[in-house]
């Protein structure tokens, strides 16, 4: 297992940067929450700020942060 919480720490972003990879070399985009909105990232690195409406139409915004 691992000795300290700042090891766990240090898996954990390499493997969340692993996946940003894998997703670009795709061609894939990723989603997360960040400042409490959901953004999706494109391929090219473009942000995206993802948001429903009353009826649940999704729209989706340039992201500026």
């Amino acid at each position: 297992m691992f000795a300290n919480r700042e090891q766990l720490q240090e898996v954990l972003k390499k493997a969340n940067q692993q996946a940003r990879k894998q997703a670009r070399e795709s061609g894939a985009s990723i989603y997360y929450i960040k400042n409490n909105k959901r953004v999706r990232e494109d391929a090219e690195g473009n942000k995206f700020v993802i948001v429903f409406d009353a009826t649940g139409k999704r729209q989706e915004f340039e992201y500026h942060e």
